[in-house]
């Protein structure tokens, strides 16, 4: 499971950083939205995956302490979500405003010969 986790950052953040190189917006923006996911793959990783144990640790009820899922990266994950897609849907206004005044979309504003 650990090494599909890593594979799967791996994967989004190259992805996202070759989106980022690209010289249109849309992609750059895509690119950022890649990036975004792999960070938040990341940090729910650092939580430690633990299958069928509960958030918070019960020790009133004898439970094991060090058989617990943190409950902090669930919560860091839950927020930079909410706060990518708005971010994101900023990035794409800014997108169509820029493409509407300039006529492309190119990053630098011009279009490149091939």
């Amino acid at each position: 499971m650990e090494i599909v986790l890593a594979l799967a950052i791996g994967v989004l953040s190259g992805s996202g950083i070759w989106l980022l190189l690209r010289p249109r917006t849309f992609q750059v923006i895509m690119g950022l939205s890649l990036i975004s996911y792999a960070v938040n793959l990341f940090i729910f990783a650092m939580g430690r995956i633990t299958l069928n144990a509960p958030p918070v640790i019960d020790t009133a009820w004898g439970a094991d302490p060090a058989r617990y899922a943190d409950p902090l990266p669930q919560a860091l994950v839950l927020t930079a979500i909410v706060i990518g897609f708005a971010t994101t849907a900023l990035f794409l206004v800014l997108l169509l405003a820029s493409r509407g005044l300039s006529g492309t979309d190119h990053v630098d504003g011009q279009e490149h010969s091939q």
